[in-house]
């Protein structure tokens, strides 16, 4: 028999016991900026140098930052569930904890793109500065879905939501949309947890386990909870 389908919804709350601060644990600011400065299209055609500059600086710092317990937990149940993880984080520790399938919502700091064809992605090998174009001559941006940008991948996500036997959510308070929605694709009867330090009310959700906890000692929690059931 094959495997059960463990899909991970993940958010800024695994990413920071790795030392990548989220910004709205900062009262609206990331990194001293006001999100609106760097995390919106406004922003970018008011400031493009301070953008770059903003998400260069991001990049050098997770790529230093390595992935916590939860991420090598969420790595470990793939020997026991076919997992998939759609996150809403734009750094790598997914990856680097070794997952396989990783879905980033929001897009990714190693990337970059055309800001005349969303189409036009490439790797990132240093920086992104201002004069660096893409083939069809617009600047090159990075490739993170900003405020008030539609968001490609939500599609694709929801289809792996509905199709989960399980579906965990870690390190996210589900009040980021459209990413917190998917869960209302999940099948009603779907085994769910919620790991998080502060858990929003969700009594509406059928068949959750709420786990009140940083990501990574919640983890371990799920771990003996999923454990326990039959993967095969």
């Amino acid at each position: 028999m094959s495997k059960k389908k463990l899909v991970v919804l993940s958010g800024a709350g695994i990413s920071a016991e790795s030392g990548i601060p989220t910004f709205r644990d900062a009262g609206g600011l990331w990194e001293g900026h006001d999100v609106m400065e760097v995390a919106s299209p406004q922003g970018w055609r008011k400031n493009p140098a301070l953008v770059l500059d903003f998400y260069n600086q991001r990049r050098k710092a997770a790529k230093q930052a390595q992935p916590n317990k939860a991420h090598q937990i969420i790595k470990q149940l793939e020997d026991y569930f076919e997992v998939t993880v759609i996150t809403q984080n734009v750094d790598d520790l997914h990856e680097k904890a070794g997952s396989t399938h990783v879905i980033h919502l929001h897009g990714s700091l190693f990337k970059m793109r055309s800001s005349l064809d969303e189409n036009l992605i490439f790797n990132i090998e240093g920086d992104i500065k201002l004069g660096d174009k893409c083939p069809k001559g617009s600047q090159l941006r990075p490739h993170i879905v900003w405020f008030g940008e539609s968001v490609p991948l939500i599609s694709v996500a929801a289809e792996i939501s509905a199709e989960a036997d399980i579906f965990l959510v870690v390190g996210t308070s589900l009040q980021v949309y459209p990413a917190a929605g998917l869960i209302d694709y999940v099948h009603r009867d779907t085994l769910k947890f919620l790991v998080d330090l502060n858990p929003p009310s969700v009594s509406h959700i059928r068949n959750l386990t709420v786990i009140s906890d940083k990501a990574s000692s919640g983890m371990e929690k799920v771990m003996e909870k999923l454990l326990e059931i039959k993967a095969y």
